[in-house]
């Protein structure tokens, strides 16, 4: 079933009120959710609410929390959420960053002990739209770890996203590259595993080290670990996330010290660059334009329709699922159902707010 995004909204904004008492934060949370699933990012989009839920629960998720400005030193930052919403310290920590760059040309942004950043692509958009070039690498801690080195038979570290933003030109839009890197976001395994469906080959290995197809490996302590992109390169690139996102930040890597139920924990570094720093913003613009036009010429490969850039999928999914509505399966729906009874909420108003969105019929 495809839902409106304003009703999906409605439904998240719900819950995470009951949740955590913080309308305004529930609010904003829950717009960034739905739009990761508008750009089709279901991995980090509504399906996230019941691990919100748990965190706010347990006491690890603080949803009244904002940012603590730890050192201050000119373009450098160092900046502790204080375990709060994600998708409101990161924001807040990114507005300082960005006023920072204005200034200097250039800032070093170190946040620490975010509760779950949503799609690092939100904060390199943030502040490409600012007129930043921005480069991030994060790390995550959670309960186990997920993904298996290269090499190796079980988790060490979680997925550790990494992204580039480039601003947008008048002819090109937003660089925005966002990706895991494992070779697939745990979301995806979760909604793979929710949906009943196959991950694609190569992702995953079960306790034993084996590779499979099979989501469940994932889940019910079964012990499996998704495995890094490109092997070595993306297992590098994992790593680093751990060093610069988490180490240097002081919110640490991946240990098993750092194991804490029912937490996602972020540390983020984010660099931020004045493309007109060196008085050549208009030239690097032109010769940008004219490299992405001469990329997306290549002939298309059969079956391909073209050659896309990062950010074009997302901005496709944006205009369809804008115009037709979100999907969302029914083992997610039933996942979102139980979270919002266990958040507080009345039944009636449960089922008001499900039949709202057309789930109900």
């Amino acid at each position: 079933m495809k839902i409106p995004a304003d009703r999906l909204t409605a439904l998240a904004t719900s819950i995470l009120t009951y949740a955590g008492g913080q309308k305004d934060a529930a609010s904003r949370v829950a717009t960034r959710l739905v739009s990761a699933n508008l750009t089709g990012h279901d991995s980090h989009g509504v399906g996230m609410i019941p691990a919100y839920v748990d965190g706010i629960i347990a006491g690890t998720l603080h949803p009244d929390a904002n940012i603590d400005v730890v050192q201050d030193k000119g373009p450098f930052l160092l900046v502790d959420g204080q375990r709060g919403f994600g998708h409101i310290v990161a924001e807040q920590a990114m507005e300082l960053a960005i006023d920072r760059a204005r200034t200097n040309h250039f800032a070093v942004l170190s946040l620490r002990n975010s509760f779950h950043l949503g799609r690092l692509g939100d904060w390199g958009a943030m502040a490409a739209e600012a007129g930043f070039i921005c480069i991030l690498y994060a790390n995550v801690q959670s309960s186990r770890p997920l993904v298996a080195p290269f090499g190796g038979s079980d988790g060490r570290f979680v997925t550790n996203p990494y992204c580039t933003a480039i601003p947008a030109t008048d002819s090109t839009p937003m660089f925005l590259l966002d990706m895991a890197t494992s070779k697939i976001a745990m979301g995806k395994a979760r909604v793979a595993h929710l949906s009943g469906k196959q991950v694609p080959e190569g992702s995953l290995i079960d306790a034993q080290g084996n590779p499979t197809t099979d989501p469940s490996v994932m889940f019910d302590d079964a012990g499996g670990a998704l495995t890094t992109f490109g092997d070595h390169k993306g297992f590098g690139l994992a790593l680093l996330g751990d060093i610069l996102g988490g180490s240097f930040s002081g919110g640490g890597a991946y240990l098993p010290e750092r194991e804490m139920p029912s937490s996602i924990t972020n540390n983020m570094m984010a660099i931020l660059i004045d493309p007109d720093v060196f008085g050549m913003a208009q030239a690097f613009g032109v010769d940008m334009d004219r490299y992405t036009a001469w990329v997306k010429a290549s002939p298309p490969a059969p079956g391909v329709d073209a050659v896309q850039l990062p950010g074009d999928p997302e901005r496709r999914s944006l205009k369809d699922r804008t115009a037709n509505g979100i999907f969302v399966d029914a083992g997610t729906l039933e996942q979102l159902r139980e979270t919002a009874l266990r958040a507080g909420m009345p039944q009636d108003e449960l089922d008001t707010l499900i039949s709202d969105t057309g789930l109900g019929a």
